[in-house]
């Protein structure tokens, strides 16, 4: 499903301020996979994440997607197929909207709609509900 090959991504190189973010970093996940990524502060890992999700190009390596070389393409083609979701409640998300409605603009994102919310029914809320009680944090009762 998933898989980075020798990914490195080096900030500002040449300069005083270089910092070297990822170094050659390679793994594969499959359908169904679920991993965990951990680290101090500054290891790397949202800059692995944004990597894979296309918000800056890599100065090497390969991202694969479902057999399907992304590396070149653009974020805005990448998220139709990869969501992120931001540490910080504020950072791509809309505060201002239910936990419902967050769910269904990613949902709902590439789909050609006049109204996104008016595509949301008894499926997709169950199947929100369900996404969320897998979390076991309560959020399945809180999406309104």
């Amino acid at each position: 499903m998933l898989e980075l090959r020798n990914v490195s991504k080096t900030f500002l190189p040449g300069t005083v301020n270089e910092r070297k973010a990822l170094e050659s970093v390679s793994f594969r996940m499959d359908d169904g996979e679920f991993i965990t990524i951990i680290g101090s502060n500054g290891a790397g890992k949202s800059t692995l994440l944004s990597a894979i999700a296309g918000a800056f190009p890599t100065d090497s390596g390969q991202v694969i997607l479902d057999g399907e070389d992304i590396t070149s393409v653009p974020e805005y083609r990448r998220s139709r197929s990869i969501g992120r979701l931001f540490q910080d409640p504020l950072s791509g998300t809309a505060p201002g909207l239910t936990i419902e409605e967050n769910m269904a603009l990613v949902y709902l994102q590439g789909k050609k709609t006049a109204n996104a919310f008016s595509r949301i029914g008894k499926k997709e809320r169950e199947m929100f509900r369900d996404r969320l009680r897998s979390l076991d944090l309560g959020l399945e009762d809180r999406l309104e």
